[in-house]
């Protein structure tokens, strides 16, 4: 299998690791050691989506990414790839990570662009998330990045150090008409009224992220949030973009994951969005040349019956990553 069946250039970046100087700053260092040594593996996982974009640049720009992830998550990160190559793996660590980020971006850009005016932009579970530094689409729009209050506050200090090095090119700004950050907690109650307070207007139109996050939620919670999602579709356009995995995905011996289903295509209409579009990694608008490969394990998957959840070559279980868009509008909404 070539390289470039397995979305890898000829000449990959992370042949050799090489670790920008700022990560070895005391400031970003002190901060990284807290990362590891105090967070749990929700607030991590920020970091290891960070390391994923760092490590797969030639096909993600996001100059801020090693930064954000830290000497640890890169390293560990890039060790993994390196045995995948070594292996000759069909699947390389870090491909779905990188598929689904081009999806985000692609999918935000054309709901923004449908708008035809002002939009605002909801990133839930933003984590170390830096769109609202380098997506140009965003440059009419009102973006709002909540999450925990540890994770902002450690990620604006990162941000902040980078612009105190003598490294020009690294100093953020922002491509966003304005950025807000909302320290909140999206399995408590007040993080809608938190939004609202720091300039969230509920009857603008907005574009929801919600990315790699659905599934460190319960049942409830998850529920939950989308409900209120879904109550937008009545007061704006509304469009949301999630990810889902289904039952075999969380079921796995040691999983950290919570919620599932296996038709969100079928679950968000009945919460009240009219339109919902599913993909599965391999599929046309979600595949970016990463996945020529016709026996990857995305592409086995994809052949199969979405209600099969134990492969019938192997009887190994069909874990499945799906990419959500659904939207809604306030005159379909109150029909």
């Amino acid at each position: 299998m070539s390289d470039h069946q397995n979305g890898l250039q000829e000449d990959p970046q992370w042949l050799e690791l090489k670790l920008p100087h700022l990560l070895f700053t005391d400031t970003v260092q002190g901060l990284h050691a807290t990362i590891q040594s105090e967070w749990d593996s929700l607030r991590r996982s920020a970091c290891q989506t960070a390391a994923g974009r760092a490590l797969w640049k030639h096909v993600i720009h996001d100059p801020f990414a090693d930064l954000l992830a830290g000497e640890t998550c890169l390293k560990s990160f890039h060790e993994k790839i390196k045995n995948d190559r070594l292996k000759n793996a069909r699947e390389t660590s870090g491909v779905i990570l990188a598929v689904r980020t081009l999806w985000f971006d692609s999918k935000i850009e054309a709901a923004l662009s449908s708008f035809n005016g002002e939009g605002q932009v909801v990133l839930l579970g933003a984590g170390m998330d830096a769109r609202a530094y380098r997506l140009s689409c965003l440059k009419e729009s009102d973006v709002f990045e909540v999450d925990f209050p540890e994770v902002l506050e450690v990620k604006t200090t990162l941000l902040k150090a980078a612009t105190e090095t003598i490294d020009g090119h690294l100093h953020p700004i922002i491509t966003a008409k304005s950025l807000n950050r909302v320290a909140a907690d999206i399995r408590n109650n007040d993080w809608l009224e938190k939004l609202q307070k720091s300039g969230f207007v509920p009857e603008k139109n907005t574009v929801w992220v919600l990315e790699g996050i659905l599934y460190y939620l319960s049942h409830s919670h998850a529920m939950q949030v989308l409900s209120i999602i879904a109550d937008k579709c009545a007061l704006a356009r509304t469009v949301l973009l999630a990810d889902f995995m289904n039952k075999p995905s969380t079921t796995l011996a040691n999983s950290i994951f919570h919620f599932y289903s296996d038709w969100p295509d079928h679950l968000l209409p009945s919460l009240g969005f009219s339109h919902v579009k599913l993909s599965q990694l391999g599929d046309p608008d979600a595949h970016f040349g990463l996945m020529n490969d016709p026996l990857n394990l995305f592409n086995k998957l994809r052949s199969l019956p979405r209600s099969v959840q134990t492969h019938p070559d192997d009887g190994t279980p069909c874990c499945r990553l799906y990419l959500v868009e659904a939207s809604g509008l306030p005159s379909q909404s109150n029909q």
